[in-house]
């Protein structure tokens, strides 16, 4: 479904990102782990359009998405839950869900996905009238994963999901995970807690200096001991 090939990304002359590849199919978790400032979020803003690569491509389903717009990858199946979640505060939670669909195709299932949102998480429906700013951190993290979906996305990228939550949150968010992996999204997913993520997906990639040092099958990441020593500092 999605293939990045030889991705080249810069900040002015630094550059990010050195020639990185990496797939994600329908329906599978795949998880992006590494040390801070490796170029994790990079990856992730450079394939939702929020940065413009300087090389390779991007592409979804056989369309070359490099160098369109966020709002047109949108529109092609991507969405995305940020890091910090970057909600608006100011409106209700009603209101955040209703932008995240604000395209036509996914106008066109709003209540299907409105009562999917809901099933997912609860608290959302019980609500909706609330200001998103007054939520707690867990809330905030839910309606943030929530506004995503009500895109109705063929892909989710998720950037740091967990952070800043109590465990008991951290589990509800990787439950979410593989009830959406069940519906048939791919997920990729970019997670400091490297052992929940490796838990949760089927393959996994270790980005070290803006390049892509290891790949393999989940358990045999996790089991690797170079990751081990240079994530895990085990």
């Amino acid at each position: 479904m999605l293939q990045v090939n030889d991705l080249d990304v810069y900040y002015g002359d630094a550059q990010a990102l050195r020639e990185v590849t990496i797939t994600v199919g329908s329906g599978e978790v795949v998880s992006i782990v590494g040390s801070n400032g490796a170029g994790k979020s990079t990856l992730v803003n450079s394939i939702m359009g929020i940065l413009r690569p300087r090389r390779g491509r991007i592409v979804l389903d056989d369309q070359d998405i490099t160098r369109i717009p966020g709002h047109r990858v949108c529109r092609a199946g991507i969405a995305i839950v940020p890091e910090g979640r970057r909600l608006f505060s100011a409106m209700s939670v009603e209101g955040n869900l209703d932008l995240g669909a604000f395209n036509r195709a996914a106008r066109e299932h709003y209540g299907d996905s409105l009562q999917w949102v809901h099933t997912l998480f609860p608290r959302l429906a019980e609500r909706k009238d609330q200001l998103a700013g007054s939520l707690s951190g867990g809330e905030q993290q839910m309606l943030a994963v929530g506004r995503a979906l009500m895109a109705r996305p063929r892909l989710l990228l998720m950037d740091e999901p967990s952070l800043g939550l109590a465990p008991v949150v951290v589990d509800e968010v990787f439950e979410v995970i593989e009830a959406v992996r069940g519906e048939g999204v791919g997920v990729l997913l970019v997670e400091q807690n490297v052992q929940r993520a490796l838990d949760v997906s089927s393959r996994a990639y270790l980005l070290a200096e803006g390049r892509m040092v290891m790949e393999g099958d989940a358990v045999g990441m996790a089991n690797n001991p170079e990751l081990r020593k240079s994530v895990l500092g085990i």
